[in-house]
Parts: C-alpha cells; structure tokens; sequence
C-alpha cells in the first residue's frame, strides 16, 4: 500500500513581514522536499501572521491580493503540495482566514475558517463550505484552530473521503507543554473517532498585537496515537501517512466506527 511522507513546519510568523515569510518558507519547503515530503503544511494565518485587533486589517488591505500566486509559484518550484494560511479580505467587508492548497500545477483550492473564536468575532467573517481536497495521492480536509473543537466538522470530512485532517493552528499563549495538553484533550479523539489521520502546527515565537506563540507540531495516527511531535521553535516535522495504516484500522470491526453510525438517530429532540 501507498505510503506519502508529509511535512509540518513550526516557524515565526510575525505581523507586516509577508514578503520576508514568504522567502522564509522557500527554505522550509526546500528542506521538507529533501527529506521527501511531497505536502508541506504551515500554520493558519502563517504569511500575515494572525491579530484581532482593528489595526490588522488596515495591514491586510495594504498588501494587496498577490499572495495566493506566490504560494502557488513556491509549489510549482518546489514540486510540492503546499497548505499556507493568510488572512485576505472578505468582500463587503471584514477578513477571512483561509488557507490555500497549492501543487505544482497551481492552486488547488482553498478554506476558510468555518467556525470563529470568540476574540475573532469583531474583525473575521466564517466561510461556508466544506471542501475535500486531493492530492499526492491523498484525500484531505483542513481546519483551522477553533474549527478542532467542532466534532462534527470531522465526521463530516471524513464521510466525504477524507483520510487526513491537517488542523494548522494559530493559537497563543502557554508553553509547548501546556498546548500539547490542550492538544491532547480533543485531537486524538477526531482522529481515533473517525479513522483517519491528524496533523496539527502551530507558529513559534511573537506576532505582534501582544500575542506569542508556543510553537508545536503533532502527527496522530487513525488509532489515536502520536506518531510524531515537535515542540518548542521553528523546526519541521515529519511523518508518513501510511495506507496500511488506515486498513488495519477500518479493516477491524471494533475500531471503525463511520459505518456503524445511525445519523437518523442524532436530530435534536428526536
């Protein structure tokens, strides 16, 4: 069975330093490809750095609509499937976190994020779709952040074909310790729940607006353990999405639970 290695990079993203993170990520993408990863992964917001307050969209507005071509070239040159975040502005007003799938044959798709934390609420708009990606011989859907919490967001890729969930984060606050136990209440359970991967990175280090970053990146496999980890600054993780991982999961009628589910069941007040 297929085996696709995937890379996660845990770097700085700092506020009004778009052009110098987009060279930046040339090295990481450079370096994932010569450890033979063909997706690249960074986190939510990752080019503009991430804000909620009323400054930061003056600094969207001012950089202007060129940063998706730019992600699509840095795959192109690379030969990889990159997923980059950014914030870019919502017509009509306000801005949208989204997150770009790019290969080498330009840009895939895209995601906005579905479900806004609390603090985003003033400046952000929520997308509205639920996309399934494929690539690389891999099917895939992306959240951001505060979508984690949402389990039926996770069921709902995973009926779509989904076998990897890539979770980029941009979440402040605490050490690595303390984000990996945050982590560690919610993800494995998307990934043991539904059978499926899930990869989650987070940024390193201040972005501005008063916000640090702690800087994680976690691999979790469709039985729920970790598979990989990094903690602490910038650096990549790497692991391999492994088919014959997936089957022995689905394959086990004690560990596969999609196919049992009663849907007609779950309407509230039924």
């Amino acid at each position: 069975m297929a085996t696709v290695r995937i890379a996660a990079v845990v770097l700085a993203a700092p506020r009004r330093r778009a052009a110098e993170t987009l060279e930046r990520m040339e090295g990481w993408v450079a370096a994932a490809r010569r450890e033979g990863a063909a997706i690249v992964c960074f986190p939510e917001m990752n080019v503009t750095g991430y804000g909620v307050d009323p400054g930061f969209a003056a600094e969207i507005e001012a950089l202007g609509p060129g940063i998706p071509a730019r992600l699509a070239e840095t795959a192109a040159r690379h030969g990889a499937v990159l997923l980059a975040g950014f914030a870019e502005c919502a017509p009509g007003g306000g801005l949208y976190a989204t997150h770009l799938v790019a290969g080498p044959g330009g840009v895939i798709g895209s995601y906005r994020k579905l479900h806004l934390a609390p603090p985003e609420e003033a400046l952000f708009r929520a997308g509205n779709t639920v996309p399934c990606f494929a690539a690389a011989g891999v099917r895939f859907g992306v959240q951001l952040c505060y979508d984690a919490h949402f389990p039926e967001l996770a069921t709902r890729m995973a009926l779509d074909g989904a076998d990897v969930l890539f979770l980029p984060h941009a979440s402040p606050h605490g050490s690595p310790e303390e984000k990996r136990a945050s982590w560690l209440r919610h993800l494995p359970a998307r990934a043991f729940d539904n059978g499926v991967y899930v990869v989650a990175c987070n940024p390193t280090g201040e972005s501005g607006g008063g916000l640090r970053f702690p800087g994680l990146a976690l691999a979790i496999g469709p039985d729920g353990r970790i598979l990989a980890e990094h903690a602490g600054g910038e650096g990549l993780l790497l692991f391999d999405f492994d088919e014959s991982r997936l089957a022995a999961v689905r394959s086990h009628p004690l560990r596969y639970f999609l196919p049992r589910r009663r849907p007609e069941l779950y309407a509230p007040g039924r």
